[in-house]
């Protein structure tokens, strides 16, 4: 099983300060939905790992968060790309679980539903934060898209921690990387 691991705000959609709450506030970035059918249509299964602190800070329902991740899915599945799972971490920073991104707790809760060799993944992000996760949970390539907070967080990069492999102007320069 070829997997990629997917941010969702700033890297499928647009992030915003104040959360996604409802769809209405859902807006897909340029050229996402192409990345995400390009990668489907090559093999690739995609696995969204996000961290979704609105829940626990009761700025939405977990109800609510699964309306809006049905409704992603189904545009993407109208424009011919698919979402295998959707792993979402809901605490806030301060509650110190082991699914919040940077731990890499979300990964391996789906390296084990699916048994995968972490080792030939991919986690694309547009945060140190998603760098990080991937390269603690020991994926084969991390991929920073400057979408989101993809520009701000390139130079920081460059002086410490994690490198990743690539990085992309946006989700699909990821994808046509990694196809080539």
């Amino acid at each position: 099983m070829k997997v990629i691991f997917l941010d969702r705000d700033g890297v499928i959609n647009r992030d915003r300060p104040d959360h996604v709450k409802a769809w209405s506030e859902f807006e897909f970035l340029p050229g996402s939905l192409e990345a995400i059918r390009l990668l489907s249509n090559n093999g690739y299964s995609i696995i969204l790992i996000t961290n979704q602190s609105a829940v626990n800070r009761r700025l939405i329902t977990e109800k609510g968060l699964a309306i809006i991740h049905e409704r992603m899915i189904r545009r993407i599945e109208e424009t011919g790309g698919r979402i295998e799972a959707i792993y979402f971490c809901p605490h806030t920073p301060d509650q110190g679980c082991e699914c919040r991104k940077p731990k890499p707790g979300l990964i391996y809760k789906a390296q084990a539903d699916y048994k995968l060799d972490l080792s030939k993944t991919c986690m694309i992000g547009d945060s140190l934060k998603d760098i990080e996760c991937g390269w603690k949970a020991g994926c084969g390539k991390t991929v920073l898209v400057r979408t989101g907070k993809g520009k701000k967080t390139e130079p920081l990069l460059q002086k410490d921690g994690p490198k990743p492999d690539f990085i992309a102007d946006d989700l699909l320069a990821a994808g046509k990387w990694l196809l080539t």
